[in-house]
């Protein structure tokens, strides 16, 4: 998933009315997948069950697909007793020397789609992860031929139904509105998008698209309204350039990047969604990060992606969207801020963190039962970064040595005799070294995360001697 600050985009969206003379067909092929939710089974996290039980969460949770951050042998292998839909990855560092010889575009798919398929039913082959927004313009460059190799390599083994992509981030296009007015960054679009349109039409691929209302909601909560973000408003948006009326913001992000297809002569390509959801808690200062709202925009989304007839987007009424909700678990080591760790839909111990149907057919409006949330509008006030409860000494000791590396001043209140030397325990400096670190670098990015040992507290852990440094906000 693509950083916060990769979506401090103006709102991106756009219209028209688009149909192929083959669509109503092509519709109700893309719908039998699209009807079918989907889930994101990432594993950067130190607490998170086998494959074996993860797969049985997955089944019980009902969904249709899974989409996987690699082609690991054993959960491939494990799928293969399941009738779930499998979507696999060629990891961004692979890029370059698929993208540059065939060899090893053959070798990568004999090692990781001919032992598993048709026993697994693999559907999808994604090319690397949101690489426009990340990598070097070598990747950028070698994206298509990678592509291309592997769908080469695919044919030659006689494989004919599994669809290769490339999942993007919001960030691709510019900054632009009204909807209608979306298009692709001048940078990426010769050298990159045009290749990789030319190759999804000629394909009948699907463009991927990581999108996440939430970003640009919490950017502007003010003029981004959050019941317009969790498909609740009764209030509407219409484009002025083309008429359109808007009822969610996914719609107009999703319309956003269809225009700027349309702009590039591909008005037809289909969309489908490797990415979005809303993450159930964050950082203190991170608004609108909870239960409630997690459970209401991934309960919308399900509802509206299951609809039979499709509904589509206003750009493209009654077109089936195939969509991957974010994500299976919590994952406790994904690096930056709070919400990174904070997207699934399980915990760890494979309970929900609040009740979903990706069947889209049982009513589960249960939301008096959620925790009311206290973050919708922005904290005001002191935070401080602390150690986390549990953590061991010798983990704790190389934080510690880590924060105090950078700068003199960050620690010079611990040395012996000095304020905050006592008590002489690991966690107390190192919850001082954490809070004064912070509190020196966060204006350049710094996080209170420091590899899963820190969390916000709103408490002064601090007492009259020793005076803890802390974040305003």
């Amino acid at each position: 998933m693509a950083s916060f600050a990769l979506f401090l985009f103006t709102l991106l969206v756009l219209s028209s009315s688009f149909s192929s003379a083959n669509g109503q067909k092509n519709n109700r092929t893309v719908f039998s997948l699209a009807s079918r939710i989907g889930i994101n089974y990432g594993r950067l996290g130190n607490n998170l069950p086998s494959p074996y039980q993860s797969i049985n969460l997955i089944k019980s949770i009902k969904a249709g697909h899974v989409k996987l951050y690699d082609a690991d042998p054993e959960t491939l292998k494990l799928l293969s007793q399941t009738n779930l839909y499998v979507t696999i990855m060629v990891p961004n560092n692979q890029i370059i020397s698929i993208g540059a010889d065939q060899a090893a575009a053959d070798n990568w798919v004999n090692t990781n789609v001919i032992p598993h398929y048709p026993q697994t039913q693999i559907r999808f082959v994604l090319v690397g992860n949101e690489i426009l927004s990340y990598s070097s313009d070598q990747t950028w460059s070698n994206l298509v031929p990678a592509m291309r190799k592997i769908v080469t390599s695919l044919r030659a083994k006689g494989i004919h139904n599994i669809k290769v992509g490339t999942p993007l981030a919001m960030d691709i296009l510019r900054s632009s509105f009204p909807p209608s007015s979306g298009a692709f960054r001048e940078e990426i679009v010769s050298p990159v998008m045009l290749p990789l349109l030319k190759f999804l039409n000629g394909t009948n691929s699907f463009f991927f698209l990581d999108v996440y209302p939430y970003f640009p909601w919490a950017a502007d909560p003010v003029n981004n309204k959050l019941d317009f973000a969790l498909f609740e408003s009764n209030s509407t948006y219409t484009d002025s350039q083309t008429g359109l009326v808007y009822t969610n913001l996914l719609d107009q992000m999703l319309d956003s990047v269809i225009f700027a297809m349309t702009k590039l002569g591909y008005p037809d390509i289909r969309l489908a969604i490797s990415e979005t959801g809303w993450p159930n808690a964050g950082d203190i200062e991170q608004i609108g990060a909870n239960v409630l709202n997690a459970a209401t925009y991934n309960r919308n989304l399900i509802k509206k992606m299951t609809a039979n007839p499709p509904l589509g987007t206003p750009a493209r009424r009654g077109s089936p969207i195939p969509t991957f909700l974010f994500s299976l678990f919590n994952e406790n080591q994904k690096p930056g801020s709070g919400t990174e760790r904070h997207w699934g839909i399980l915990n760890p111990n494979g309970t929900q963190i609040y009740e979903i149907d990706f069947s889209g057919t049982r009513p589960v409006n249960n939301f008096s039962t959620l925790p009311k949330p206290s973050n919708n509008v922005p904290f005001k006030g002191d935070v401080w970064c602390v150690a986390v409860d549990g953590a061991s000494e010798e983990e704790l000791g190389q934080a510690l040595n880590s924060a105090c590396g950078r700068s003199n001043a960050t620690c010079a209140a611990l040395a012996p005799g000095r304020e905050c030397y006592a008590p002489v325990s690991v966690a107390w400096h190192a919850s001082y070294a954490f809070s004064s670190y912070w509190a020196q670098f966060r204006n350049q990015s710094s996080q209170c995360y420091f590899n899963g040992l820190a969390r916000e507290t709103t408490t002064n852990p601090g007492n009259e001697v020793c005076k803890f440094p802390s974040v305003t906000l």
